[in-house]
């Protein structure tokens, strides 16, 4: 199957970060650089929809690729991005900017470490299978995926206001920048189907939100 169009975010991009902190506080940031000191020296990095690029300079402070990839959907979120990184001194880290999803990527290019920062959400189950699939392509065998999204935690207290939240955000998207999705994809199925194997975890604003380290493995 082929994936659906990349959700819209430009109309959403210049208020994007003040909104989710006002409603997440620092919780989003928090749980997407929390391993980020686990990516090895000199690695190839895929930043797939990284914003407004907070989350690159993060990358760089903590970590000390080689290479990024910063791949964004959205034009003004990419914009944001590149002014920010002018402004910020690297260690040297050669980064890409690269307009697009995971469709722009190269046959030939390989990673050692993918992030998707509450990407996948966005999207059906399907379609977020599709995108898994070609990212698992481009990472190397025994490589690391990053991935950070929301959670409902097994509780049924947590649930009660869990459900509701996530239900609000899922139509809010929908209405401002044409999400697919309607609901979480079981990223548990999906990742064990796709033979990863996750290394740590962690949970932020009361189990709503999940930081995940998973691994290829060596022989795929």
């Amino acid at each position: 199957m082929s994936t659906a169009p990349a959700p819209d975010f430009d109309f959403i991009a210049p208020v994007y970060d003040a909104l989710a902190q006002l409603v997440f506080g620092k919780a989003q940031q928090k749980a997407q650089a929390q391993f980020l000191e686990l990516i090895p020296l000199g690695a190839r990095v895929l930043v797939l929809g990284g914003g407004s690029g907070w989350l690159l300079a993060r990358l760089l402070q903590k970590s000390n690729p080689a290479y990024v990839l910063y791949l964004e959907a959205s034009s003004q979120m990419l914009r944001q991005a590149r002014t920010r990184y002018q402004n910020f001194s690297s260690a040297g880290a050669e980064v890409e900017f690269r307009h697009g999803t995971q469709d722009q990527l190269l046959p030939e290019e390989k990673f050692h470490v993918v992030l998707t920062p509450f990407v996948l959400d966005l999207f059906t189950a399907p379609q977020a299978l599709h995108m898994m699939q070609r990212l698992t392509q481009a990472l190397l065998p025994g490589g690391l995926w990053l991935h950070t999204d929301f959670y409902l935690a097994p509780e049924k207290r947590r649930q009660i206001w869990q459900k509701p939240l996530l239900w609000a955000m899922y139509r809010f998207f929908r209405q401002v920048s044409g999400i697919s999705g309607t609901g979480l994809p079981p990223f548990e199925a999906l990742f064990s189907q796709l033979g990863f194997v996750t290394k740590q975890e962690a949970f932020f604003f009361h189990f709503f939100i999940r930081a995940q380290v998973l691994q290829k493995p060596l022989g795929s």
